[in-house]
């Protein structure tokens, strides 16, 4: 037979370990890379958009 853990929650298993300094450094780094990425997604799709229904606009207008 095989073991099954149990599933009682403890210390280890319910709260998650702090961050190390660079651990916490490394992750406000990526969540404000992740939000300039984001905007600058945004940006650009909405350029896109205005771009493309422009174009649609001039066509129709031939």
């Amino acid at each position: 037979m095989s073991e099954q853990k149990s599933a009682v929650p403890t210390k280890d298993t319910l709260f998650k370990k702090p961050l190390s300094r660079m651990e916490a450094k490394n992750a406000v780094t990526d969540t404000a890379a992740k939000s300039i990425i984001q905007r600058e997604r945004a940006a650009v799709d909405a350029k896109t958009e205005r771009l493309r229904a422009a174009r649609l606009a001039r066509e129709q207008s031939k």
